[in-house]
């Protein structure tokens, strides 16, 4: 695909950054996203540059962090917020090109080739972009251009924050092949060791080793980083649709006493079933598969999952979903400790599917009415303003705090 221009925004300390906004306070200061600072468990989500330049980095424990940096200030995650902030951006990437595809909640791949004549080249689109995300989003990022998806990562990649680098044609090979293979997409660590050990250590070595050699040490990956390495990729930028940025949104709690029958695990589920569904209805996703996780006291988990037959977000459909699939699963062994729901596969409002002749599409749009309209209740007086008679059940159960503890799945390069 020849004479394409790609780009690849990304939002730089992206939660850290939506969250100084809300805290204009904390400015200067080392911030952290991520886990229970009050419960004293979690890790880092993101830390802001003058945290990482205290030594704090994503996917430490919050208390190593603390270790590296006394002053830190933990934040929790508000996942709504940084979904409505990475829905902004690409109303913004709309106006350029339709063919955008997320990476993740924070990262975008732009094909905006047809946009030239009208917008100028890739680093001119990429200026104007970096200076409107500053200006109506109020966060910085950091872009690169190119011709393909993976050297215009890599220049996302090269210089940050708020910076734009070229990965053009005439240029990788200067600025890319000196960098670590580390540097280039899908090196990790385990693949990282194994390059070393046949003295691979630039992504220049990776591109000039022999194909057969890589294959032969690492499998099929071994001649796509080769081919990687040295600008072969042509995948396209899918064009903007009906998928989602982020994979699911789940909701785990562990339960004020253990749950003993069914009846207890059926309100924790449908409780946790409606925060997720609510943040669903809130981000305009749907989920096409429910899964349900469980662990007992004794620490044994296990996870189930299964298709929808109708992307949704009625509550009443995930909750009731999640509890057949407990029931259908679970042999009460031993007393639970903890319950997760999670909404999976997603797709956005817009997506469309082919209507059922023996199913009642008057019957959902009512639920769904209904979920809307106790959505606004609880918005205006909080949630306890409006409550299933299930919960009245066990009022220590239903009053549990449901907050998100969040699993936000980014999709991969090959999905």
């Amino acid at each position: 695909m020849a004479g394409r221009t790609i780009l690849h925004s990304d939002a730089n300390c992206f939660y850290a950054s939506v969250e100084l906004l809300h805290h204009p306070e904390l400015r200067g200061k080392p911030v952290a996203v991520g886990g229970d600072p009050e419960a004293r468990h979690g890790i880092v989500l993101t830390a802001d540059y003058v945290a990482k330049r205290c030594g704090v980095k994503t996917g430490m424990a919050l208390w190593q962090a603390r270790q590296a940096c006394p002053e830190v200030v933990f934040l929790p995650p508000r996942m709504d917020l940084y979904l409505r902030f990475s829905h902004m951006a690409r109303e913004i990437y709309a106006e350029y090109t339709d063919l955008q595809e997320p990476f993740g909640i924070d990262e975008s791949w732009l094909d905006v080739t047809a946009s030239a004549s009208l917008k100028g080249d890739g680093m001119a689109i990429a200026e104007e972009l970096r200076e409107r995300m500053k200006r109506e989003l109020g966060i910085t990022v950091s872009v690169g251009v190119s011709f393909n998806k993976i050297f215009a990562k890599l220049g996302s990649d090269y210089k940050k924050p708020d910076a734009i680098t070229g990965m053009r044609e005439w240029e990788f090979r200067e600025k890319a092949w000196p960098l670590p293979a580390s540097d280039l997409l899908y090196v990790g660590r385990s693949t990282r060791a194994k390059l070393y050990k046949l003295g691979i250590l630039t992504i220049g070595d990776l591109a000039t080793a022999p194909e057969e050699v890589l294959h032969a040490h690492l499998g099929k990956m071994g001649s796509i980083l080769w081919a990687f390495a040295n600008g072969y990729d042509d995948s396209p930028v899918k064009a903007e649709g009906f998928h989602a940025p982020i994979k699911s949104i789940g909701n785990s709690t562990t339960s004020p006493r253990d749950l003993v029958n069914n009846e207890d695990v059926k309100i924790v589920l449908y409780l946790l079933a409606e925060s997720v569904a609510r943040r669903l209805r809130e981000n305009g996703f749907r989920c096409r598969v429910v899964e349900v996780s469980v662990r007992d006291n004794d620490l044994f988990c296990f996870t189930r999952q299964r298709k929808l037959d109708y992307a949704t977000n009625v509550t009443g459909e995930i909750a009731g979903e999640a509890f057949t699939l407990f029931v259908e699963n679970y042999d009460w062994g031993k007393p639970i400790r903890s319950v997760g729901v999670r909404g999976s596969d997603l797709v956005t409002d817009n997506y469309w599917e082919q209507l059922d002749l023996f199913s009642s599409v008057e019957r959902r749009e009512k639920q769904m009415k209904v979920d809307a309209a106790v959505d606004e209740v609880r918005k205006r007086f909080g949630f306890f303003a409006v409550q299933r008679g299930l919960m009245h059940c066990d009022e220590r159960l239903s009053h549990l705090d449901a907050r998100e503890e969040h699993t936000v799945h980014p999709h991969g390069y090959f999905g």
